[in-house]
């Protein structure tokens, strides 16, 4: 088996690395990419291969790790000169600071927790979040919603009560 699996990395290597280079544009991405696919597909080789096409296990991997690669990079933003200072923002200092809204905020379903800690904190899109949570982006506005409208309701009773006083 470990010679079938030589076998095919030796055949299809070069191929697969300008398929990498197709996908990210550069060389040594490109060798990352086939090396991380192919890593994984030597883990799985007797599975794999019995299903009968080790290359499109290969392939789809690559595409994968691309689009993880690619996503953990988008959210950098490199600039030229470091800023001279800091930013504060008060309402995220007041809402750090308020345990009424994160008492609110754990007494969520641990979906709609999830999608808000997601969206606001991570700051991914609904189509990221599908993806990571493996439900619809219309599953990921609802539950948000929902979970935004609990939260008012949570504030409502807040500003009414401070207002009584």
């Amino acid at each position: 088996m470990a010679d079938d699996f030589e076998s095919f990395v030796r055949v299809r290597l070069s191929a697969l690395v300008r398929y990498g280079f197709v996908l990210s544009g550069n060389p040594h991405d490109a060798a990352d990419l086939a090396q991380e696919a192919l890593a994984r597909l030597s883990e799985r080789w007797s599975r794999v291969q019995a299903k009968g096409n080790p290359e499109a296990y290969v392939r789809t991997t690559m595409a994968r790790l691309h689009i993880s690669w690619w996503r953990r990079r988008r959210r950098e933003h490199p600039v030229r000169t470091l800023p001279d200072r800091g930013y504060d923002d008060a309402g995220i200092e007041a809402a750090a600071g308020d345990t009424a809204l994160w008492r609110a905020v754990g007494e969520l379903p641990p979906r709609q927790r999830v999608v808000l800690v997601l969206r606001y904190f991570e700051d991914m899109s609904d189509d990221e979040i599908a993806d990571r949570l493996g439900v619809t982006r219309v599953t990921v506005r609802s539950q948000a919603a929902r979970a935004l409208g609990k939260l008012r309701q949570v504030a409502d009773v807040r500003l009414s009560e401070l207002s009584r006083r």
